[in-house]
């Protein structure tokens, strides 16, 4: 945005910055099988494979990945391996593992619950959705779909004996591996998870995002998942997409037809006069 503005000094001062927060990721924040969690007051790590408990957590392998830290030096898909490996589960990806037994004073309320319930190893839906974002900026199209169907109500219906909750909302938790209920619904309504995982959905695994230039297309689906078509509107307008995969690639686009005519990239240049867009793109 600074560029736009011609504010060179201001943009130029930002990006150090950026680059010296990926930086302290890959430092200070790699564990050598995953991203650390935090360190605490004592400067001690938090989700690190040195805690004798509580050794890794999800919300930084989603978030760093989701954020493209890690990507070009393969340590990305190595903490994604390690969720899938350690935190995966058949009902969703649990928050932490392994879960505390005991209260750690400086860790606090985390360490009050008991093992598979709530920030303790529980399965929090509305942060299952970052795993299958960053699964998408990787490439896996497969992955990113499954860890979404774990969680969303409309393929868990079969579960309901086991769910406990509402077949039609998502709970904010569901019981971890390490319950006494394992997969059992808590607190449904109470959660951020309709509106990430509308996100996800959205703009990640269907892949129509919204830019500063236009809507950008980016899918990251299933192998299986065929052609599909999308309407939009978006500044004004209304776009008619068609998403075509022939080679049944779970990412990249090959080419894109803009009301006729070919675009290079994957972005539909935005044109204030324009009211109505048909569009066409070619996965491969």
């Amino acid at each position: 945005m600074c560029l736009r503005r011609s504010l060179t000094e201001k943009a130029a001062e930002a990006e150090k910055e950026v680059r010296a927060m990926y930086d302290a990721a890959l430092d200070a924040g790699w564990d050598g099988e995953w991203f650390v969690r935090a360190y605490d007051a004592n400067g001690d790590k938090v989700g690190s494979n040195e805690c004798e408990e509580g050794k890794i957590f999800i919300e930084p392998q989603g978030f760093c990945v989701l954020a493209g830290i890690g990507v070009k030096e393969g340590k990305a898909q190595q903490a994604l391996a390690s969720v899938e490996k350690y935190l995966d589960t058949k009902y969703g990806i649990m928050i932490l593992q392994p879960c505390y037994t005991h209260y750690y004073l400086n860790l606090g309320e985390i360490s009050s619950y008991p093992p598979g319930y709530k920030e303790n190893g529980g399965i929090f839906c509305h942060n299952n959705p970052w795993v299958s974002i960053a699964e998408t900026v990787c490439g896996h199209g497969d992955r990113a779909f499954d860890i979404y169907k774990k969680t969303c109500p409309a393929y868990i219906e079969d579960i309901s004996e086991v769910h406990c909750t509402e077949p039609y909302v998502y709970s904010q938790m569901v019981a971890g591996r390490d319950a006494k209920f394992f997969g059992q619904g808590k607190n449904s309504w109470l959660t951020g998870t309709a509106a990430w995982t509308f996100v996800n959905v959205s703009q990640y695994i269907l892949g129509i995002q919204p830019d500063y230039d236009g809507l950008r297309i980016d899918p990251c689906v299933p192998e299986s998942f065929g052609d599909y078509t999308i309407e939009r509107r978006f500044r004004g307008a209304m776009y008619h997409i068609s998403i075509l995969n022939p080679g049944h690639v779970q990412k990249g686009i090959k080419s894109l037809t803009v009301n006729g005519r070919a675009v290079d990239g994957n972005v539909i240049p935005f044109d204030e006069s324009v009211k109505e867009y048909e569009v066409t793109a070619v996965m491969g």
